[in-house]
């Protein structure tokens, strides 16, 4: 059998879930988005992804047609009904119907989609062995064009990016800001460690401020490491001790290798693993 699928007011067999060929989500990518993980059967940090996905269709002009305690109420139904016990749901809003024309204000009323099912980005043995990553050509978008903190469903930039990753028989790419900072991966935030100490971009650098990266954030701090918000370059991930990416589907995840740089030892470090153990261990217990 087929996922069932959350369309805007009801749930409907994955056959059956369809939009229309003029909504403005697939016309010009003008929507929001949010992936999110269930574990043991809970939905992990679902206030805070739901207050970040408003706030995205605040800056867009965007009217969810939902509040956020019956969406909430549809996202636990979406993820009972397919039995997700461990998994992903990707929630969409898009513009909605309209013409042609790129003109937002024809489209009259937002599309919610909401999709629960299984996940799985990387094997486990890549979580032992690390990633390796290159540095992107494609730099990040401007924050005056579009700012890093509207989840959109816009991807292309990230998408160019990531390509130039799998062509250069790499796991994934860092993107820089047009300041030749570092932002972020195509899909994660990026930390490294030096001396103990843990760093990551601001989110002016143009870094989303992630779910899992302000928990990893918090938990290195409870771990008593010096957590810093700290532009870097491409010469401080050359010489970091420690990289690793975090991200909702990725969870936490070492990088031993950039641009053919060993990183370390070649392993993930002792800190990586460190809060990568704390983050699952808070998964686990439903909070």
């Amino acid at each position: 059998m087929g996922l069932k699928i959350w369309m805007n007011n009801g749930l409907v067999e994955e056959a059956e879930a369809k939009i229309s060929l003029f909504d403005h989500g697939l016309l010009y990518g003008d929507g929001i988005f949010e992936g999110i993980r269930v574990y043991g059967g809970k939905v992990f940090q679902l206030e805070a992804h739901l207050e970040r996905l408003y706030t995205s269709a605040q800056a867009i002009c965007l009217q969810v047609k939902q509040d956020p305690q019956t969406l909430t109420g549809n996202i636990l139904k979406t993820v009972e009904a397919n039995r997700i016990v461990e998994g992903y749901i990707r929630l969409i809003v898009t513009r909605g119907v309209g013409t042609l024309g790129h003109n937002p204000l024809v489209c009259k009323d937002s599309q919610i989609i909401i999709v629960a099912t299984t996940i799985q980005l990387y094997p486990p043995e890549t979580y032992e062995k690390g990633l390796k990553v290159i540095s992107a050509n494609t730099i990040r978008m401007h924050p005056q064009s579009l700012s890093p903190q509207i989840k959109s469903l816009n991807y292309l930039n990230n998408i160019l990016a990531k390509l130039e990753a799998l062509k250069g028989g790499a796991d994934e790419a860092v993107m820089y800001n047009h300041l030749g900072c570092v932002a972020e991966g195509t899909a994660d935030n990026l930390f490294i460690v030096k001396k103990k100490i843990v760093l990551t971009p601001p989110h002016a650098a143009g870094a989303l401020i992630g779910i899992t990266r302000q928990v990893v954030m918090k938990l290195a701090v409870e771990s008593s490491y010096e957590m810093r918000e700290k532009d870097l370059t491409r010469f401080d991930l050359h010489t970091a001790d420690e990289m690793f990416l975090t991200g909702t589907a990725a969870e936490v995840i070492g990088v031993v290798q950039i641009d053919g740089r060993q990183i370390g030892n070649g392993k993930p470090g002792p800190v990586t693993k460190e809060l990568r153990e704390k983050y699952l261990a808070l998964t686990k217990s439903g909070q």
